[in-house]
């Protein structure tokens, strides 16, 4: 199989695909810039070096041989930015892929892996025309994702020219939100902390409350599922075909709200106290995509294993689980 470092590995997506990788038999080193991860990569068989990104003087605790893939899920997203301060986008997501892509030169890495954000193909959003994999890239201008999105993007062109310039093959992931559970259900929309939507329905459910259905119930969403997104980083370092390139990250099926809310009550709802569905028209759309995977389907010989109740049922059960709680800690309220 052989040995991955991943950046990130203390994040949402990073500690599920450094868990993921071990069981697929890799040797996985996890990176992250917490000091302590409570010791939950050793608890996994996992070792735990310390390094953050934006200071190249911490990559010397890493190894320099043996290691055969890199992983870069490292970064600052607006979801997790209190307030609103750009050069924390430009030190992370730029200078820290530098930093990366340096490192990966001198370890002499065969594959590098890299994440983009849905925010480069927005504009391709408001329809359930699934979005290819090569769609023409851009950024928004205007909001919260500008300055995210402009250095999510320089860092894909950096990967690009130190791929061609050193020769190793590199994968760029297009992510969408990534569904997933996390003790933490809150988020940063335009520097303000507000609970996910899914997450609150979900707790809703489990209260047996009312849940409405906002704006046009037929609005259809690729709803991907964080071990899905997982295997997809699996298969860039496994794939047999001598590719590079941007993949989408999805399941090329559109799920509509109205189709989400019914499942998050029939999963989640307490039996005898089933929460009742109501419609608000008059309530803002939410944003419809679904992304076109048959590039990953025919390169990597990805296929998503989760649909829609696969994922709500899986969510449950690590709800449940409670299996990252060295490194997350328990469910904040």
């Amino acid at each position: 199989m052989g040995t991955v470092i991943i950046f990130g590995a203390t994040g949402t997506v990073g500690a599920y695909t450094a868990v993921y990788l071990k069981e697929c038999g890799y040797d996985v080193v996890a990176s992250g810039r917490r000091k302590s991860d409570g010791g939950f990569f050793a608890s996994k068989g996992m070792r735990y070096i310390p390094v953050d990104v934006c200071r190249r003087e911490d990559f010397d605790a890493l190894p320099l041989s043996g290691v055969d893939f890199v992983v870069n899920l490292s970064g600052m997203l607006p979801a997790r930015m209190k307030g609103f301060d750009p050069q924390k986008y430009v030190d992370i997501n730029m200078t820290g892929a530098l930093n990366i892509l340096e490192y990966c030169v001198k370890a002499k890495a065969s594959r590098v892996v890299f994440t983009q954000s849905i925010s480069d193909v927005a504009h391709l959003c408001g329809s359930p025309v699934p979005i290819p994999s090569d769609a023409p890239s851009a950024f928004p201008l205007d909001n919260d994702h500008s300055v995210y999105s402009i250095t999510k993007t320089a860092a894909c062109h950096l990967l690009e020219h130190y791929s061609a310039h050193y020769g190793f093959r590199h994968f760029i992931l297009r992510l969408p939100n990534i569904y997933l559970y996390h003790p933490n259900p809150y988020y940063y929309l335009d520097g303000e902390k507000k609970m996910q939507g899914y997450r609150r329905m979900i707790r809703m459910a489990m209260c047996g409350d009312e849940i409405q259905v906002w704006g046009n119930p037929s609005l259809v969403r690729d709803i991907v599922y964080v071990k899905d997104c997982c295997q997809m980083v699996e298969k860039c370092l496994s794939a047999d075909n001598p590719v590079s390139g941007m993949y989408n990250v999805g399941t090329g099926v559109g799920t509509s709200m109205e189709d989400q809310v019914k499942g998050i009550v029939e999963i989640f709802s307490s039996p005898g106290k089933r929460s009742r569905i109501t419609y608000a028209p008059s309530k803002p759309d939410s944003v419809e995509y679904v992304f076109d995977i048959s590039k990953a389907i025919k390169e990597l010989g990805y296929r998503p294993k989760y649909g829609y109740l696969d994922y709500l049922k899986d969510f449950k059960q690590e709800m449940q689980e409670q299996n990252f709680a060295l490194l997350w800690g328990k469910e904040v309220e």
